[in-house]
């Protein structure tokens, strides 16, 4: 049953590629195949060179029916994915374990704060939340909404306030209330200008200095259907914090699924969910092989 709706959820995706797949099979020429089947492999953002080390797989010997195809495949792609396949989890030593989620606006980076407080709620895990994106008022009240309907207390600044200071006060909270996790929601202006990574910087020395090892994890939430858009976001925020792990949104409404592929491959950065839906449970612990057999 689980298996079977992640499968729904990629749908546009899995049939992208199957119908390129599908269509190879009705060429002659067997050059001509291992194009179309390249093509499709790209069309679903797996990438240029993932999609044409998989076809050089395809040699003269290879036995050419679609059950082959699809082990042939399958095999490539859990090996990229495997490396990655690493869930969050929060060590009982670290009190509070402090989360920095970042990532452009859009990205449903909110949303996802707010499903994983429910997840670490249901683990009897006392979550504070922290509203450091300051710029947007809308940011700091669709946190609130948030915070109000799951029942997690939450800290917040006045509109233009210095999200540094927020993230102070929120790890500083977190240690006197006991908190077991601090999520901080920070800004997410365009991602290539140098002033927002100098913040996400800031709040990190910040938060640093008042708890020995804060943030204990820099969480980038990306939007999946933007395809390569996505991994260059990862680049940049990888380059200017430090990522040490992945969220990747929107996977069921998009036939570019695969860029989860070439994020993973270039750089080597543990996927910790994927999101397929607006429902709490469809913020997924990323698990390789779920993922391969629903593509494939």
């Amino acid at each position: 049953m689980v298996f079977s709706k992640l499968k729904s959820k990629l749908a546009r995706t899995h049939n992208t590629i199957m119908r390129g797949l599908q269509s190879a099979f009705g060429i002659k020429s067997r050059d001509a195949s291992k194009e179309a089947i390249e093509e499709a492999l790209i069309t679903a953002d797996i990438g240029v060179e993932t999609s044409m080390e998989i076809v050089d797989l395809l040699n003269e010997s290879f036995r050419w029916d679609m059950d082959s195809l699809r082990e042939k495949i399958k095999n490539a792609l859990y090996g990229i994915l495997k490396e990655v396949e690493e869930p969050l989890e929060v060590p009982s030593h670290i009190r509070p374990f402090v989360i920095m989620v970042v990532g452009v606006n859009g990205t449903g980076k909110t949303t996802t704060i707010g499903k994983l407080a429910v997840r670490f709620k249901k683990q009897g895990k006392r979550v504070l939340l922290g509203a450091c994106d300051t710029f947007r008022a809308a940011a700091i009240e669709q946190l609130e909404v948030w915070a109000e309907r799951i029942d997690v207390p939450m800290v917040k600044h006045k509109e233009g306030a210095d999200p540094s200071a927020v993230a102070f006060d929120t790890v500083r909270a977190g240690i006197s209330r006991g908190m077991d996790v601090v999520i901080l929601d920070t800004a997410g202006r365009l991602h290539t200008k140098t002033n927002l990574m100098e913040e996400l910087k800031k709040i990190n020395r910040v938060v640093g200095r008042e708890l020995n090892g804060a943030p204990h994890e820099r969480l980038l939430v990306v939007d999946g259907s933007t395809g390569q858009n996505a991994l260059n976001q990862a680049r940049l925020f990888n380059e200017g914090i430090g990522i040490t792990g992945m969220v990747i949104t929107k996977l069921d409404g998009t036939a570019k699924g695969g860029i989860v592929v070439p994020i993973a491959r270039e750089l080597h950065i543990p996927i910790r969910f994927i999101g397929v839906g607006e429902a709490e449970e469809d913020l997924r612990v990323f698990n390789a092989e779920e993922f391969v057999d629903a593509l494939v």
